[in-house]
């Protein structure tokens, strides 16, 4: 399925294009941060050695909301329109070319990924739907792993005829869907989930709760599949343990036993090793951002540290304040950034001070 609109080009001419212009050394050890046009920089990383060395790409881009951002000294929240303020962007395309500045860069993103590699395009409704077509035309509909709702905000009250909006979304695409870097990082429970999850207390004061001694699925010849104190597994199930596995939980006191004789396996709050992260996010933006749409910070830094090892690089290629790029440095990724704005960059910039950073500029 593809999207039809005006001045699309064949993705052969994009890469064409891409291809005339040309590379650059780079010192490979050292974070990279480009300003000038991001199509730009995007073509001298892939023409500098660079193509598919990226495991992960998160870009927050302009949404095309017809407004021009700008920021100023007096600046008192995240609205930052006034009209006498210093302009940081201008986001007032139409849609056809929008549509299609958007897919030019993320061919050439799709090319910079790894086979091991992510991107996470965080945008609004207004214009997600379209980007998640496009998305599934460069990357491969069945390389989609989530459609991420952000909560961003408190709840709105502004007086219109419609529903309050308080999130945003977050499109996360593999280059590979079998092979992404995914580290399973979770939440760590809180009090209330403990007290939900584990009702059940012993005689130390520990929380638990219990769960069956078999699961789904018939073991052929293996030892989950054999006798165990006299009892075979139930049909269409087989024992969670080797039967000398669980002899040794009982041993410990580890199986609860009911009056009809029915063991099950004690779970306890204080082994548990946390939540799996839902597609419904609770990241709220910062009150007083350094930047026109600054991102929350440890959204970022979870992001990274999920779809990212410790010797990946990590691209952001709106960089505006800086965020993505300085999360990457805080969990020691090599970072590459790119912005057209002179504000953006000068923001990053300050951010990270004395440390040493390649600065190409065109």
């Amino acid at each position: 399925m593809q999207l039809i609109y005006s001045n699309k080009q064949p993705e052969s001419q994009i890469l064409t294009q891409s291809k005339k212009i040309q590379s650059i050394e780079l010192d490979k050890t050292l974070p990279i941060l480009f300003s000038g046009d991001n199509f730009h920089a995007l073509s001298v990383l892939l023409n500098s050695g660079y193509h598919g060395k990226i495991d992960l790409i998160y870009i927050d881009p302009p949404y095309n909301t017809q407004q021009i951002f700008t920021i100023s000294d007096e600046r008192i929240s995240t609205i930052s329109r006034t009209n006498h303020g210093i302009t940081a962007y201008e986001d007032n395309r139409s849609m056809a070319n929008y549509l299609e500045f958007m897919r030019e860069r993320l061919i050439l993103m799709r090319e910079l990924l790894s086979s091991c590699g992510s991107i996470y395009v965080h945008i609004d409704s207004k214009v997600g739907h379209y980007l998640k077509i496009i998305m599934d035309e460069v990357f491969g509909a069945d390389n989609f792993k989530n459609d991420i709702a952000r909560i961003k905000s408190n709840p709105k009250n502004f007086s219109r005829r419609a529903f309050g909006n308080e999130k945003d979304m977050v499109l996360f695409y593999a280059k590979n869907a079998k092979k992404n870097i995914f580290n399973n990082i979770t939440i760590p429970l809180t009090d209330e989930d403990k007290i939900e999850m584990f009702q059940k207390v012993d005689e130390q004061g520990r929380r638990y709760n219990t769960v069956p001694i078999h699961a789904p699925g018939e073991t052929q010849n293996g030892e989950t599949g054999s006798m165990w104190r006299g009892m075979m597994p139930p049909k269409g199930r087989h024992w969670r343990s080797s039967p000398d596995d669980l002899d040794e939980l009982d041993k410990h006191g580890l199986l609860e036993w009911s009056k009809n004789g029915v063991p099950r396996i004690k779970k306890f709050a204080d082994d548990h090793k946390g939540k799996k992260i839902q597609d419904i996010w609770r990241y709220k933006d910062p009150a007083y951002p350094i930047y026109p749409t600054e991102k929350n910070a440890e959204m970022l830094q979870m992001i990274i540290g999920q779809s990212s090892n410790p010797d990946s690089i990590v691209l952001d290629c709106f960089a505006g304040s800086g965020s993505t790029l300085w999360a990457a440095h805080c969990l020691q990724r090599r970072w590459i950034g790119i912005d057209a704005s002179d504000v953006a960059i000068t923001t990053i910039q300050q951010r990270f001070g004395l440390f040493p950073i390649q600065f190409i500029e065109y």
